[in-house]
């Protein structure tokens, strides 16, 4: 016999009672990725790939450990707490991920990680951190503040062609960014590094003092 397909075992996560500490996160991330591949409203839905739909396109580890980090670490930690709070965490992430859909629709749409980066376990993985800094520096919650802070994004990525420019010299072909740690950290460093940038452009900046007679 043959072992379950990992993506089958993290689909029936959520469904088990009992599983250690360490699987909670797992299934929870799971169970939200399910919904966001499947709910009617959501800006995934479809596209995820599953065991239980081969035709998606993203991996659905990728969106899992996006889910996790932000679970774990990050702005759904506070978030699944509250009443609601599944409700909220699923509304996020598909904001986001509509904000980023229509920020680089060209990188997007009817393209599949070979061809685009944005899709690919890396990026996906890396625009989850651009996610948690806009959420947490600058409140982003609906579609059209996530998409206010990546808009400093545009122009300055190379989601299908041309290269990265990750400073001290790293400059990567958009083909050499691959599903691996060292690459999504040096991806979302350099992401994060230009969203900062623009949050501290939109804060208003204080008034210059007066100067004494």
């Amino acid at each position: 016999t043959r072992p379950l397909p990992k993506s089958l075992i993290y689909e029936l996560l959520p469904t088990v009672d009992g599983l250690p500490d360490r699987m909670e996160g797992r299934s929870v991330a799971a169970d939200l990725t399910a919904r966001l591949n499947f709910d009617e409203h959501s800006s995934l839905r479809g596209q995820i790939l599953q065991h239980t739909n081969p035709t998606g396109l993203i991996r659905d580890t990728a969106i899992q450990k996006v889910l996790m980090n932000s679970l774990s670490d990050g702005i759904m930690r506070e978030l699944i707490r509250e009443p609601g709070g599944e409700r909220k965490c699923l509304q996020l992430a598909s904001n986001f991920y509509s904000a980023v859909q229509r920020t680089f629709p060209e990188d997007w749409f009817g393209h599949k990680p070979a061809t685009s980066r944005l899709v690919h376990g890396a990026g996906v993985q890396a625009m989850g951190h651009v996610m948690e800094i806009l959420a947490m520096l600058d409140g982003a919650r609906k579609v059209e503040e996530f998409m206010a802070g990546l808009a400093p994004l545009r122009g300055r990525t190379a989601w299908r062609s041309g290269s990265w420019d990750f400073g001290g010299g790293d400059v990567r072909h958009w083909k050499a960014i691959q599903n691996l740690n060292r690459d999504v950290v040096s991806l979302a460093h350099y992401l994060i590094s230009v969203v900062r940038a623009g949050v501290r452009e939109r804060r208003p900046r204080p008034p210059a003092p007066l100067l004494e007679a």
